[in-house]
Protein backbone atom coordinates (compact mmCIF):
# COMPACT_ATOMS: atom_id res chain seq x y z
CA UNK A 1 0.00 0.00 0.00
CA UNK A 2 1.51 3.19 -1.25
CA UNK A 3 1.37 5.99 1.61
CA UNK A 4 0.35 9.14 1.22
CA UNK A 5 3.11 12.18 0.73
CA UNK A 6 2.95 15.06 3.86
CA UNK A 7 1.00 17.79 3.39
CA UNK A 8 2.79 20.47 4.84
CA UNK A 9 2.22 23.64 6.24
CA UNK A 10 3.32 26.33 3.89
CA UNK A 11 4.14 30.30 3.08
CA UNK A 12 4.01 31.08 -0.25
CA UNK A 13 6.16 34.29 -1.36
CA UNK A 14 5.37 35.56 -5.13
CA UNK A 15 3.80 38.22 -6.71
CA UNK A 16 4.26 38.17 -11.20
CA UNK A 17 2.31 35.76 -13.07
CA UNK A 18 4.99 33.43 -13.77
CA UNK A 19 4.37 32.49 -10.10
CA UNK A 20 1.14 31.48 -9.96
CA UNK A 21 1.29 27.83 -11.37
CA UNK A 22 3.96 27.58 -8.64
CA UNK A 23 1.51 28.31 -5.76
CA UNK A 24 -1.40 26.56 -7.99
CA UNK A 25 0.89 23.21 -7.29
CA UNK A 26 1.57 24.36 -3.72
CA UNK A 27 -2.29 24.59 -3.02
CA UNK A 28 -3.09 21.31 -4.81
CA UNK A 29 -0.65 19.02 -2.46
CA UNK A 30 -0.41 20.84 0.51
CA UNK A 31 -1.56 23.24 2.86
CA UNK A 32 -0.86 26.75 1.81
CA UNK A 33 -1.14 29.12 5.38
CA UNK A 34 0.01 32.38 4.11
CA UNK A 35 0.65 33.86 0.71
CA UNK A 36 2.83 36.89 0.61
CA UNK A 37 2.85 39.37 -2.41
CA UNK A 38 4.32 42.62 -3.56
CA UNK A 39 1.72 45.40 -2.17
CA UNK A 40 -1.04 46.03 -5.18
CA UNK A 41 0.07 48.87 -7.53
CA UNK A 42 -1.63 51.41 -9.62
CA UNK A 43 -2.71 50.12 -13.20
CA UNK A 44 -4.60 50.79 -16.39
CA UNK A 45 -5.92 54.39 -17.31
CA UNK A 46 -7.62 55.09 -14.23
CA UNK A 47 -4.14 53.93 -12.05
CA UNK A 48 -6.59 51.79 -9.85
CA UNK A 49 -4.47 50.29 -7.25
CA UNK A 50 -4.17 46.84 -8.69
CA UNK A 51 -3.26 42.82 -7.40
CA UNK A 52 -0.71 41.60 -8.32
CA UNK A 53 -1.33 38.46 -10.31
CA UNK A 54 -0.16 35.62 -7.24
CA UNK A 55 -2.84 37.59 -4.81
CA UNK A 56 -5.38 37.67 -7.18
CA UNK A 57 -5.26 33.91 -7.74
CA UNK A 58 -5.11 33.72 -3.81
CA UNK A 59 -7.80 36.09 -3.00
CA UNK A 60 -9.90 34.30 -5.06
CA UNK A 61 -9.49 31.05 -3.54
CA UNK A 62 -10.09 32.35 -0.29
CA UNK A 63 -6.47 31.74 0.71
CA UNK A 64 -5.08 34.00 3.44
CA UNK A 65 -2.94 37.19 1.66
CA UNK A 66 -0.61 39.50 3.36
CA UNK A 67 1.42 42.51 1.08
CA UNK A 68 3.62 44.23 3.31
CA UNK A 69 5.78 47.16 1.88
CA UNK A 70 8.42 46.33 3.75
CA UNK A 71 9.64 43.09 5.74
CA UNK A 72 12.70 44.76 7.55
CA UNK A 73 12.17 45.83 11.26
CA UNK A 74 8.07 44.52 10.34
CA UNK A 75 6.78 43.23 14.13
CA UNK A 76 3.63 43.14 13.11
CA UNK A 77 4.21 41.21 9.96
CA UNK A 78 6.98 38.86 12.10
CA UNK A 79 4.59 38.19 14.27
CA UNK A 80 1.61 36.96 12.25
CA UNK A 81 4.28 34.85 11.01
CA UNK A 82 5.19 33.23 13.62
CA UNK A 83 1.59 32.23 14.97
CA UNK A 84 1.24 31.27 11.62
CA UNK A 85 3.77 28.63 12.20
CA UNK A 86 4.81 27.49 8.82
CA UNK A 87 6.69 24.13 8.77
CA UNK A 88 8.65 25.81 5.43
CA UNK A 89 8.38 28.73 3.13
CA UNK A 90 8.38 28.51 -0.74
CA UNK A 91 9.52 32.02 -2.84
CA UNK A 92 9.43 32.09 -6.42
CA UNK A 93 10.29 35.59 -7.83
CA UNK A 94 9.03 37.49 -4.89
CA UNK A 95 11.07 40.65 -5.31
CA UNK A 96 12.15 41.11 -2.06
CA UNK A 97 15.22 40.41 0.18
CA UNK A 98 13.99 38.10 3.26
CA UNK A 99 15.56 39.33 6.43
CA UNK A 100 17.56 36.79 9.28
CA UNK A 101 14.74 36.71 11.67
CA UNK A 102 12.15 35.90 9.25
CA UNK A 103 14.14 32.94 7.45
CA UNK A 104 14.29 31.40 11.14
CA UNK A 105 10.65 30.82 11.55
CA UNK A 106 9.73 27.78 9.81
CA UNK A 107 11.44 24.85 11.11
CA UNK A 108 12.66 23.72 7.46
CA UNK A 109 13.61 27.11 6.19
CA UNK A 110 12.84 29.01 2.68
CA UNK A 111 13.07 27.38 -0.47
CA UNK A 112 13.66 29.32 -3.10
CA UNK A 113 13.02 28.10 -7.51
CA UNK A 114 15.39 30.21 -9.25
CA UNK A 115 15.69 29.49 -13.04
CA UNK A 116 19.79 29.60 -13.14
CA UNK A 117 22.58 27.28 -12.95
CA UNK A 118 23.63 28.59 -9.20
CA UNK A 119 25.99 30.52 -9.18
CA UNK A 120 24.90 32.18 -12.33
CA UNK A 121 22.79 34.61 -12.73
CA UNK A 122 21.93 35.74 -8.91
CA UNK A 123 19.56 38.21 -9.26
CA UNK A 124 16.27 38.94 -10.27
CA UNK A 125 16.30 39.02 -14.37
CA UNK A 126 18.12 35.49 -14.31
CA UNK A 127 16.89 33.79 -17.82
CA UNK A 128 17.17 37.37 -20.05
CA UNK A 129 20.85 37.14 -18.88
CA UNK A 130 21.26 34.01 -20.08
CA UNK A 131 20.09 34.48 -23.59
CA UNK A 132 21.54 38.25 -23.67
CA UNK A 133 25.11 36.64 -23.19
CA UNK A 134 24.67 33.54 -25.63
CA UNK A 135 24.30 30.73 -22.92
CA UNK A 136 23.76 27.52 -24.63
CA UNK A 137 23.42 25.50 -21.18
CA UNK A 138 21.23 26.57 -18.58
CA UNK A 139 19.51 24.93 -15.01
CA UNK A 140 16.70 25.46 -12.61
CA UNK A 141 17.80 24.93 -8.99
CA UNK A 142 15.79 24.69 -6.00
CA UNK A 143 17.62 26.74 -2.96
CA UNK A 144 17.55 27.04 0.73
CA UNK A 145 17.04 31.00 0.76
CA UNK A 146 20.28 32.65 3.32
CA UNK A 147 20.27 36.50 3.80
CA UNK A 148 22.17 37.16 0.98
CA UNK A 149 20.96 37.91 -3.01
CA UNK A 150 20.51 33.76 -4.10
CA UNK A 151 23.89 32.42 -2.63
CA UNK A 152 21.70 29.78 -0.38
CA UNK A 153 22.77 26.21 -0.78
CA UNK A 154 21.69 24.59 -3.75
CA UNK A 155 18.96 20.62 -2.54
CA UNK A 156 18.20 19.98 -6.11
CA UNK A 157 19.04 21.13 -10.01
CA UNK A 158 18.33 20.66 -13.60
CA UNK A 159 20.04 21.00 -16.13
CA UNK A 160 19.08 22.31 -20.18
CA UNK A 161 19.92 23.01 -23.25
CA UNK A 162 18.72 26.20 -24.08
CA UNK A 163 17.19 26.16 -27.62
CA UNK A 164 18.72 28.60 -30.35
CA UNK A 165 15.77 30.65 -31.15
CA UNK A 166 13.96 30.19 -27.63
CA UNK A 167 12.98 33.48 -25.98
CA UNK A 168 12.88 34.69 -22.09
CA UNK A 169 9.39 33.61 -22.26
CA UNK A 170 9.16 30.13 -23.48
CA UNK A 171 12.90 29.90 -21.81
CA UNK A 172 11.34 31.19 -18.28
CA UNK A 173 8.29 29.00 -18.20
CA UNK A 174 9.60 25.49 -19.19
CA UNK A 175 12.92 26.01 -16.35
CA UNK A 176 9.42 27.23 -13.80
CA UNK A 177 7.56 24.20 -14.95
CA UNK A 178 10.57 21.79 -14.22
CA UNK A 179 11.35 23.10 -11.51
CA UNK A 180 7.84 22.53 -9.63
CA UNK A 181 8.65 18.90 -10.20
CA UNK A 182 11.77 19.54 -8.13
CA UNK A 183 10.17 21.76 -5.53
CA UNK A 184 7.14 18.95 -4.42
CA UNK A 185 10.21 16.33 -4.32
CA UNK A 186 12.24 18.25 -1.93
CA UNK A 187 8.79 18.98 0.32
CA UNK A 188 7.98 15.04 -0.18
CA UNK A 189 11.52 14.94 1.40
CA UNK A 190 12.60 17.81 3.84
CA UNK A 191 14.01 15.94 6.41
CA UNK A 192 16.60 14.36 3.98
CA UNK A 193 17.96 17.09 1.66
CA UNK A 194 21.33 17.06 1.66
CA UNK A 195 22.00 20.33 0.40
CA UNK A 196 25.36 21.60 -1.65
CA UNK A 197 26.84 24.70 -0.42
CA UNK A 198 27.58 27.69 -3.21
CA UNK A 199 30.75 29.22 -4.21
CA UNK A 200 30.74 32.69 -2.85
CA UNK A 201 31.34 34.12 -6.43
CA UNK A 202 29.26 34.46 -9.26
CA UNK A 203 27.44 36.78 -11.84
CA UNK A 204 24.47 38.88 -11.13
CA UNK A 205 21.55 39.22 -13.18
CA UNK A 206 20.19 42.88 -12.66
CA UNK A 207 16.84 43.92 -13.20
CA UNK A 208 16.61 45.20 -17.43
CA UNK A 209 15.70 48.38 -17.82
CA UNK A 210 14.08 50.11 -21.38
CA UNK A 211 17.16 50.42 -22.75
CA UNK A 212 18.43 46.94 -22.28
CA UNK A 213 16.16 46.31 -25.54
CA UNK A 214 17.99 49.46 -27.98
CA UNK A 215 19.38 47.92 -30.53
CA UNK A 216 23.54 48.37 -31.12
CA UNK A 217 24.08 47.84 -34.37
CA UNK A 218 27.76 47.81 -33.52
CA UNK A 219 27.06 44.31 -32.09
CA UNK A 220 27.05 41.28 -34.11
CA UNK A 221 24.05 40.24 -35.26
CA UNK A 222 23.97 36.93 -32.71
CA UNK A 223 24.37 39.19 -29.87
CA UNK A 224 21.75 41.37 -31.40
CA UNK A 225 19.47 38.54 -31.64
CA UNK A 226 20.35 36.81 -28.61
CA UNK A 227 19.59 40.22 -26.59
CA UNK A 228 16.42 40.29 -28.59
CA UNK A 229 15.73 36.74 -27.06
CA UNK A 230 16.74 37.76 -23.78
CA UNK A 231 14.16 40.86 -23.93
CA UNK A 232 10.74 39.68 -24.80
CA UNK A 233 8.47 40.36 -23.66
CA UNK A 234 10.08 43.41 -22.32
CA UNK A 235 11.28 45.59 -22.98
CA UNK A 236 11.54 44.32 -26.28
CA UNK A 237 13.81 45.09 -28.82
CA UNK A 238 14.02 48.77 -30.74
CA UNK A 239 15.63 51.25 -33.20
CA UNK A 240 14.86 55.10 -33.46
CA UNK A 241 14.92 56.38 -36.77
CA UNK A 242 14.22 59.58 -37.69
CA UNK A 243 13.40 60.46 -34.06
CA UNK A 244 11.17 57.88 -33.55
CA UNK A 245 11.19 54.61 -32.07
CA UNK A 246 10.60 51.38 -34.54
CA UNK A 247 9.84 47.66 -32.06
CA UNK A 248 10.99 44.74 -33.70
CA UNK A 249 8.59 42.07 -33.27
CA UNK A 250 10.52 39.46 -35.11
CA UNK A 251 13.65 39.00 -36.02
CA UNK A 252 15.70 35.96 -37.29
CA UNK A 253 19.25 35.48 -36.94
CA UNK A 254 22.91 35.94 -38.86
CA UNK A 255 22.72 36.37 -42.62
CA UNK A 256 25.65 35.81 -44.37
CA UNK A 257 27.08 38.87 -46.04
CA UNK A 258 30.38 37.86 -47.25
CA UNK A 259 29.56 38.53 -51.10
CA UNK A 260 28.60 42.06 -49.81
CA UNK A 261 30.88 45.11 -50.05
CA UNK A 262 32.15 46.31 -45.99
CA UNK A 263 28.96 48.16 -44.56
CA UNK A 264 28.66 50.50 -41.42
CA UNK A 265 27.05 49.00 -39.02
CA UNK A 266 22.87 49.64 -39.15
CA UNK A 267 22.82 50.45 -43.30
CA UNK A 268 19.90 48.35 -44.85
CA UNK A 269 21.64 45.94 -47.08
CA UNK A 270 18.47 44.94 -48.71
CA UNK A 271 14.50 45.00 -48.84
CA UNK A 272 12.64 42.12 -50.40
CA UNK A 273 10.71 39.37 -48.37
CA UNK A 274 12.75 40.83 -44.89
CA UNK A 275 14.79 44.36 -44.12
CA UNK A 276 18.46 42.84 -43.97
CA UNK A 277 20.65 45.22 -42.26
CA UNK A 278 23.99 44.93 -41.83
CA UNK A 279 25.93 44.64 -38.07
CA UNK A 280 29.28 44.72 -36.70
CA UNK A 281 29.48 41.42 -37.74
CA UNK A 282 26.90 39.49 -40.42
CA UNK A 283 23.83 41.19 -41.52
CA UNK A 284 20.14 40.57 -39.52
CA UNK A 285 17.09 40.12 -41.01
CA UNK A 286 14.14 42.19 -39.37
CA UNK A 287 11.08 40.65 -40.45
CA UNK A 288 8.22 42.08 -38.20
CA UNK A 289 8.47 45.68 -36.73
CA UNK A 290 5.96 48.10 -34.97
CA UNK A 291 6.20 51.76 -35.85
CA UNK A 292 5.87 54.30 -32.92
CA UNK A 293 2.01 55.12 -32.38
CA UNK A 294 1.08 52.24 -35.31
CA UNK A 295 0.17 48.31 -35.24
CA UNK A 296 2.69 45.70 -36.10
CA UNK A 297 3.74 44.94 -40.24
CA UNK A 298 6.03 43.72 -41.92
CA UNK A 299 9.61 45.09 -41.67
CA UNK A 300 10.01 45.64 -45.70
CA UNK A 301 6.57 46.76 -45.62
CA UNK A 302 7.87 49.29 -43.03
CA UNK A 303 11.04 50.37 -45.20
CA UNK A 304 9.55 51.31 -48.25
CA UNK A 305 6.98 52.99 -46.37
CA UNK A 306 9.91 54.94 -44.73
CA UNK A 307 11.08 55.52 -48.41
CA UNK A 308 14.67 53.71 -47.28
CA UNK A 309 16.98 52.13 -50.01
CA UNK A 310 19.55 49.87 -50.02
CA UNK A 311 22.61 51.96 -48.26
CA UNK A 312 20.80 53.86 -45.81
CA UNK A 313 21.30 53.53 -42.36
CA UNK A 314 18.93 53.09 -39.44
CA UNK A 315 19.73 56.01 -37.07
Amino acid sequence: MTSQPLRRRIAFFGSPAWAVPVLEALHRQHQVVLVVTQPDKPAGRGLKLTPCPVAAWAEERGLRVEKPARLRKNLEFLSLFRELAPEVAVTAAYGKILPAELLEVPKYGFLNLHPSDLPKYRGPAPVQWTLINGETETAVCIMQTDVGMDTGPVVARWRTPVGPDETALELSERLRDKGIELLLAALADLEHLQPTPQPPEGTHAPMLHKDDGKIVWERTAQEIYNRHRGVQPWPGSWFEYRGKRVKVVRMSSTVNLANTPPLAPGTVVRMAEALVVATGGGGLSLLEVQPEGKKPMLAADWARGARLQPGDRLF
